[in-house]
């Protein structure tokens, strides 16, 4: 899925193909998006009816246990470790190295080492705590989200009262990060046909995936099974204790908000104050996350849609009805013709990458006006650039053609935690109609690029479950009514599951809501940040 948290345009959640779990807009941060749909099947970010989804599933009726209060005997050498501090190379920032157990099932048996990140309070007024920050991904760095956007950007009361800190979860950026191909080798399947014709072409997508999948294996087989966002979840308390907080104070967006909400599920009685922006709904299957995130994707592009009719540079049409039928036809084209882009390294644009790069402007409204340059400047002078720096920013490829580790930890970690959307092509196949049916413009290629952890070489840990995080503060729970990589009704959902939720709405386009622009957000936001006070219920902003 992508639900991603940075922004897709410029310092930018999630795929390696079109599609995975969440990403965030530009304009507030700057950092990974998350992944596309195509990198795994973690569409785990958008709609539900609005309390917790019947998937048929008895693990989907399961709720996360809480785990014991008292820390394990084998656990307190990680928790009562020492961090050194050091400079960073980033003027206010300080780094350190914390040690968790590999597998927290045999704690004894090896250990990763976690990349952690600070910038302290900065006062005046006292400080209340640490403020733990993920932008999410799954594979976003949250160091790179600290030292880019929240410890310089998010409000000066927070940061003053808050020591910011941020640690890269495990197989992520720079904590011992998962690898899986080089970058013309990124390159390469970052063009795969992500919308089959023939058995030809079907044959080469899932050659792609396999590819992928082996790549990631070769790497790092032992660590490729231990980055759940379960583990993820227990490092944080580790940090927590480190840190010298009683209570962890987190601030999660995208995929950060199932890792948050995670977190509570397991630690109830450690949760301070919790803020999850474009919430996932983590009772659903990877099919149906899938599914939902497909059809949240078609709303922002309605959306943008209504917008560009209305543009004098619109190259989609005069009538909102004619937009998405006018690019699916142009993606038609390039599927039979890619066109030039410029590219040092030769890439033109075709149907996926030009797929890609529309689905990044999805992210953040303020991105449609790049987005219809962009389009102008394909549709009307036959040159694929923008585009193409488009889909670059979503993948997260830097100049000299490497690529971050993000698309490769996103689909460590979507693979590891929900078993596969689809087993095999006759799958997808069937379920054709109904993603088509979500999205007549993006549905094909969504369905196709869930297709990856069909081939993963570890057989997944998680199941689809519901959280409740009994006992614990109140948490706040944000969705925005035409979230793209979180469907609004998993916020929904997520509220309905959690006992101590207060949902927060915010009425309106992108993904997440905190920090676009909306006072009305923030101040709540701020509010129960820095003084304890959780929205009122119901509560809706603009």
């Amino acid at each position: 899925m992508h639900t991603r948290r940075s922004s897709p345009v410029s310092p930018a959640p999630s795929p390696t193909g079109p599609g995975a779990r969440n990403r965030r807009p530009h304009r507030r941060r700057a950092g990974t998006l998350g992944s596309l749909l195509a990198v795994a099947a973690l569409l785990a970010s958008a709609c539900t009816s609005g309390g917790p989804a019947r998937s048929g599933s008895p693990a989907a009726e399961a709720a996360l246990a809480a785990l014991p209060q008292s820390t394990p005997t084998a656990l307190t050498p990680y928790y009562e470790q020492k961090l050194t501090w050091r400079s960073c190379g980033v003027p206010g920032f300080q780094c350190t190295t914390m040690r968790a157990p590999l597998d927290y099932a045999k704690p004894q048996a090896g250990e990763t080492r976690l990349a952690v990140a600070r910038k302290k309070a900065t006062g005046p007024g006292k400080r209340i705590g640490s403020l733990l920050v993920n932008p999410g991904g799954p594979g976003g760095s949250a160091i790179g989200y600290l030292q880019q956007y929240a410890g310089i950007g998010y409000p000066v009361d927070v940061r003053a009262r808050y020591d910011m800190v941020a640690v890269d979860p495990r197989g992520v950026a720079r904590s011992q990060p998962v690898e899986c191909l080089d970058g013309r080798e990124m390159d390469a399947y970052t063009q795969t046909d992500f919308t089959p014709d023939d058995a030809e072409e079907t044959g080469k997508l899932i050659a792609a995936h396999k590819k992928f999948a082996e790549g990631c294996g070769a790497d790092a087989p032992g660590l490729l099974r231990h980055v759940s966002t379960v583990e993820a979840a227990r490092d944080m308390d580790i940090l927590r204790a480190l840190l010298g907080d009683e209570k962890l104070t987190y601030v999660g967006a995208s995929y950060g908000t199932f890792l948050g909400a995670t977190y509570a599920g397991l630690f109830p009685d450690r949760v301070g104050r919790l803020v999850l922006d474009g919430a996932m709904d983590p009772s659903l299957p990877a099919r149906r996350l899938n599914l939902d995130q497909t059809a949240g994707f078609e709303t922002a592009f309605q959306a943008f849609a209504r917008d560009c009719v209305r543009q004098r540079d619109c190259p989609l049409g005069t009538k909102a009805t004619d937009v998405g039928r006018n690019l699916k036809a142009f993606f038609g084209k390039l599927d039979a013709r890619p066109i030039p882009t410029g590219d040092v390294d030769g890439r033109e644009l075709g149907e996926s990458l030009a797929t890609t790069g529309v689905i990044a402007a999805m992210y953040d409204e303020g991105a449609w006006p790049q987005l219809r340059d962009a389009l102008n400047a394909a549709m009307r002078e036959n040159d694929g650039a923008g585009l193409l720096g488009l889909s670059d920013s979503y993948y997260e490829r830097e100049a000299g053609g490497r690529y971050t580790n993000l698309m490769f930890a996103n689909a460590a970690v979507n693979c590891l935690d929900l078993p596969p959307a689809f087993s095999t092509p006759d799958e997808v196949r069937k379920s054709l109609p109904a993603f088509s049916k979500a999205s007549p413009v993006f549905g094909k290629g969504l369905a196709w690029a869930t297709l990856n952890c069909a081939y993963w070489p570890v057989a997944p840990t998680g199941e689809p479950h519901r959280i409740e995080a009994k006992g614990a503060s109140p948490i706040v729970v944000v969705g925005t009514t035409r979230d793209p990589a979180t469907p609004y009704r998993w916020a929904r959902a997520l509220a309905a599951q959690l006992s101590s939720s207060r949902l927060l709405t915010y009425e309106g386009d992108g993904h997440t809501a905190y920090g676009r622009g909306s006072s009305c957000i923030d101040d709540t936001i701020n509010a129960y940040l820095l003084r304890g006070t959780p929205p009122t219920e119901g509560k809706r902003c603009s």
